[in-house]
């Protein structure tokens, strides 16, 4: 069964992200505290876990997974499974709006990252907020 592995945010753009335990989301702010979560289509983004290993083979390098800069990390799905699926975690429901392209801050990172990340949805998923609550690493995740 699929779990939450990590939950990041950031405040302001280009900041390093910061590792959660446990977070707060909600419809109007997706996660409280991250800068993007008033942005209608793309308020939290999710990574899996298994795409991004796939991107770190390429780069034969074990790169970890905030450097992509999604707010949640999953374990044992795919993105491309969740394309116009809502994902569950306890009493949050996120809608899976679209892919989230890769972009050259990637490569800033980490050289090569940005094309590693580009095949197979491997960059994760953009999702809106359709209900709120508290999130807990180590919960397990649904798709609807």
């Amino acid at each position: 069964m699929p779990i939450l592995l990590g939950i990041a945010y950031a405040s302001k753009k280009r900041e390093k992200l910061k590792e959660l335990s446990k977070a707060s989301i909600s419809i109007d702010e997706g996660i409280i505290g991250d800068r993007r979560g008033s942005s209608n289509q793309r308020q939290i983004t999710v990574l899996f876990k298994n795409d991004w290993i796939d991107a770190c083979k390429e780069l034969g390098k074990d790169i970890p997974w905030i450097y992509r800069r999604a707010n949640l990390f999953v374990s044992d799905l795919r993105a491309r499974e969740c394309s116009n699926r809502r994902i569950l975690i306890g009493d949050v429901i996120l809608r899976v709006n679209f892919e989230t392209d890769p972009c050259s801050v990637m490569d800033n990172l980490h050289e090569g990252l940005m094309k590693a990340l580009t095949p197979m949805w491997r960059g994760g998923v953009c999702c809106s907020v359709i209900k709120g609550g508290e999130i807990i690493v180590g919960e397990k995740i649904k798709l609807d």
